[in-house]
């Protein structure tokens, strides 16, 4: 479980995170959605300590995310960032690889192995492994990074904004995947995303942001509905209903 306490973030004087308090259960996809601006990155990027807090505090399985050493940290909780570029060149193999440091510290092990091949065969990258991440496509590198934090064998994955750069069929893969680290690895899965269309077919549960608050939290079906998107998004949209799954089909 990932609890989130009154945590406030600032740049200056501008607080982009406003007292956030959330609770995110073992299990399932969340996604995080809302405007440029809203928080959302900041938000996960303070869960996953890539951001200290100016205020409040986040517990992963009761653990202050602060205080825990990062290497148990590490173990609990893996994250993709937006900018996941690596300047070193390196097969997919060797990136795939680097999701364990957290248990070999950079010296693989006869352990290690096992869960490099599930996660290189899970994200169906056999055929990359010895190429080079420079000589994939967007959507085969972005596939190569998931691999990786999934290598890392935690828990709970963060992702932020992980269709970004991708194309409509690479981005239904990529929420597909993520769709099936929950229900088939029991992975609780957390992705900030801007496509609200997305959030509805392939969540549990959509948490809505605006300007550094939580103005939003339920179900597909409690999210996305004409009133809800006017109060998180500022905007008239309408919304129809596609194999029992809300979808917006027009705004203005």
């Amino acid at each position: 479980m990932i609890d989130i306490q009154a945590v406030t973030k600032r740049y200056g004087p501008q607080t982009v995170v406003n007292g956030v308090t959330l609770t995110l259960p073992t299990g399932g996809v969340t996604a995080i959605v809302g405007p440029n601006g809203a928080g959302k990155s900041t938000l996960l990027s303070v869960m996953s300590r890539l951001m200290k807090a100016d205020a409040g505090r986040v517990l992963v399985d009761g653990m202050d995310v602060a205080a825990t050493p990062g290497d148990v940290l590490a173990r609990r909780i893996s994250v993709l960032r937006q900018d996941n570029a690596l300047a070193a060149r390196l097969t997919v193999a060797d990136l795939v690889a680097f999701g364990r440091y957290p248990h070999s510290k950079g010296r693989l092990t006869a352990a290690d192995r096992e869960p490099i091949e599930r996660a290189v065969g899970f994200l169906g990258l056999e055929a990359y492994r010895d190429r080079f991440l420079d000589e994939l496509s967007g959507g085969q590198r972005q596939r190569a990074f998931v691999a990786m934090v999934l290598a890392q064998d935690t828990d709970a994955i963060l992702l932020d904004e992980p269709l970004n750069n991708l194309d409509m069929r690479h981005a239904v893969a990529m929420m597909q995947i993520m769709r099936r680290a929950a229900d088939d690895l029991g992975k609780t899965v957390v992705v900030v995303l801007h496509d609200i269309n997305f959030a509805a077919s392939y969540c549990d549960r959509i948490v809505a942001m605006r300007e550094g608050a939580v103005v939003r939290d339920g179900t597909p079906d409690e999210i996305v509905t004409p009133e809800a998107l006017r109060a998180i998004y500022d905007m008239e949209m309408q919304v129809v209903r596609i194999d029992e799954r809300p979808v917006c089909v027009f705004w203005r």
